[in-house]
């Protein structure tokens, strides 16, 4: 049995598709030239290659001497800081973020201003910057780590518990019907239903904050709130570009082996 085939004649070609396409690319690349227009290159220093380099130099030329020393003051140490306060600052909101999670779910309450309200005072702290948090928490405790393990938990707070709020949300409601069909109290609802459901997504929300706090407790050290930003921002200023990059090289290493740590454990939950 033959069988033939009828080829299709080609697709026409969308004109108004093609112009829009055309047309948005050359308004792009104009308003990327004009923008250039604007700048002032004046203020560029004659000096500023020989900068640039003696940076990218000090960057691959890292301080070996500065990674242990056993002053305290050393790299391996202000790293050690760093994930003392962005551990101590996550394990603290991620308790205080329990109460706030169920006052945001939606499927807890029957009245919608219930949890609206809370998810707009979730929304009012999480609109406070690390950094400010920090610059007014040193205000109050002084500079060190104690500024910057409060202003992380207080900002965390605002970021765990809309996760956890989304994980109860998510939660089915049979478990729940099970334990109230036996006689079970909302306090036995709470710990023989939505706590075991709801402790895997806690754990891997959690973890995942901890990645963040990691990154913001390295940079709060620039404002006096610990960790290893304090030494960065002093090498910056005497302009050690060799400390630096003994400084940055650990960052990415310490930001790697943590992420790595917590993405194993985050597989093992799902």
């Amino acid at each position: 049995m033959n069988t033939t085939y009828k080829q299709l004649p080609p697709k026409p070609v969308d004109m108004k598709k093609k112009i829009i396409h055309w047309a948005s690319t050359i308004l792009t690349i104009a308003l990327i030239i004009w923008s250039c227009i604007g700048i002032d290159f004046s203020g560029i220093k004659a000096t500023a290659a020989q900068i640039a380099g003696a940076i990218f130099s000090g960057i691959l030329h890292p301080d070996w001497s500065y990674v242990y020393n056993g002053s305290g003051e050393d790299l391996v140490s202000q790293l050690w800081q760093t994930i003392c306060i962005a551990f101590l600052g996550t394990f603290i909101s991620a308790i205080i973020s329990l109460p706030f999670a169920f006052w945001a779910a939606n499927t807890r309450h029957k009245k919608w201003y219930a949890s609206r309200s809370g998810k707009i005072v979730l929304a009012i702290i999480r609109s406070f910057p690390e950094i400010i948090l920090a610059l007014m928490f040193i205000k109050a405790v002084g500079p060190g780590s104690a500024a910057g393990v409060l202003a992380l938990g207080f900002h965390s707070v605002g970021m765990l518990a809309k996760l956890f709020s989304e994980a109860i949300e998510n939660l089915e409601d049979g478990p729940n019907e099970a334990v109230t069909s036996v006689g079970g109290s909302k306090t036995n609802i709470i710990m023989f239903s939505i706590m075991p459901n709801l402790m895997p997504a806690l754990i891997s929300n959690t973890l995942y904050r901890f990645d963040v706090s990691i990154r913001s407790a390295s940079i709060l050290g620039l404002v006096g709130a610990g960790g290893i930003g304090y030494p960065l921002i002093i090498s910056l200023q005497y302009r050690q570009w060799n400390r630096v990059g003994i400084i940055l090289l650990g960052i990415i290493v310490m930001v790697v082996i943590i992420d790595w740590i917590s993405g194993q454990i985050r597989k093992r939950l799902v």
